[in-house]
């Protein structure tokens, strides 16, 4: 059975898609813990993100970096954070966050509600930037 994120990638499910090309895709999460919250994952549908062949691994976290660029090239922060767990989901992916302090990599804090108007502005903003 597909995975929720393949089924986001192939349109199935609505996203606010920020990046993409023929191997990755990136999209805001819906559950973020800061605004400009992105997952980046392959298409190819692998659970663990270490299963990826060492190639694929590298382009994946290229691509995540031009993602990171344009988030804090929109979004006012420190840096942007990494995150790699993979448990939510059997698809690997990675938490790009916008940080200000450490803790708000802590994906155990609570979500932030951000009206779809934001997210849509923001989605097309983080694109704008990643082109």
């Amino acid at each position: 059975m597909a995975t929720i994120f393949s089924r986001i990638v192939r349109g199935e499910i609505p996203s606010y898609k920020v990046a993409e090309d023929d191997r990755f895709y990136a999209f805001l999460d819906i559950n973020p813990r800061k605004p400009g919250h992105t997952l980046v994952i392959p298409k190819q549908e692998v659970d663990y993100i270490f299963d990826l062949d060492p190639e694929q691994l590298g382009d994946l976290f290229r691509f995540a970096q031009r993602v990171a660029h344009a988030i804090s090239a929109v979004i006012p922060c420190n840096r942007v954070g990494v995150g790699v767990l993979g448990l939510e989901v059997p698809h690997a992916h990675i938490h790009l966050i916008p940080l200000d302090t450490e803790a708000d990599l802590n994906l155990s804090r609570p979500i932030c509600k951000i009206p779809a108007e934001e997210m849509q502005r923001i989605c097309q903003a983080i694109a704008k930037k990643f082109e």
